[in-house]
């Protein structure tokens, strides 16, 4: 039973599985709506357990398949990221806000972090900002953006 331990998921896994499953999830809930109104029996928690294992089943693929996806797409977005950065470097703008955060722009790369933090959030191209880790090519981004003001 081990395929019923979902504490191991994150948000982003779950997300992912959803927006990706959304029409057959919508299908199956209406089923067993349709299901517990009509039928008054115990027949009824036998179908709806059978609809609720039919999706699990239908779905193809695991919440391990979809959080491994994940994990692909978040390095080649990083792997991305860090491409930017070292091409746009040199036109880097670091804006150092009051409330001690502070902002680099280039023409691709919007990043926001909070001096004295680990982790930075970085959008590429307006996409949404994804979490990365503050370490090498990173912080020569971030110290080549202080130099050029």
């Amino acid at each position: 039973m081990n395929f019923l331990d979902f504490a191991s998921y994150d948000w982003d896994t779950w997300m992912t599985f959803l927006q990706e499953n959304w029409f057959v999830l919508a299908i199956g809930l209406i089923v067993l709506i349709l299901v517990i109104r009509i039928v008054k029996t115990v027949v009824k928690w036998a179908l709806v357990a059978a609809v609720v294992i039919g999706l699990v089943v239908y779905s193809g693929y695991t919440l391990d398949d979809v959080k491994e996806i994940g994990t692909k797409v978040m390095a080649s977005v990083k792997d991305e990221a860090i491409n930017a950065m070292v091409g746009e470097a040199k036109e880097a703008k670091y804006t150092l806000n009051d409330d001690g955060t502070y902002t680099i722009t280039t023409k691709n790369i919007d990043l926001k972090g909070k001096v004295g933090d680990s982790e930075v959030k970085v959008s590429l191209h307006n996409a949404p900002y994804v979490t990365l880790e503050l370490e090498g090519a990173i912080k020569q981004f971030i110290d080549q953006a202080k130099q050029n003001g």
